[in-house]
């Protein structure tokens, strides 16, 4: 019983290892949305793929300061 109370802390590298797993999912969003919007530009509408395609980049910044951010904290 004694033993539920206890937590264990992980470790630095793993601690970014689990980070790298979450954000390469941003990654992979962004990607998808800008890769969509070029399509979108291609085949259909202009604007609503540009829209996308400024999501998408969206998405890369906020994954850049998130990366900033955690590294910051690190040091």
């Amino acid at each position: 019983m004694a033993r539920h109370n206890m937590k264990r802390r992980l470790s630095s590298s793993e601690e970014f290892d689990i980070m790298k797993l979450v954000l390469d999912k941003f990654l992979w969003l962004g990607t998808a949305l800008m890769g969509w919007g070029l399509y979108t530009v291609f085949v259909a509408d202009f604007a609503s793929g540009m829209y996308r395609i400024l999501t998408g980049a969206f998405i890369f910044i906020l994954f850049a300061a998130i990366v900033v951010r955690e590294f910051e904290l690190i040091r």
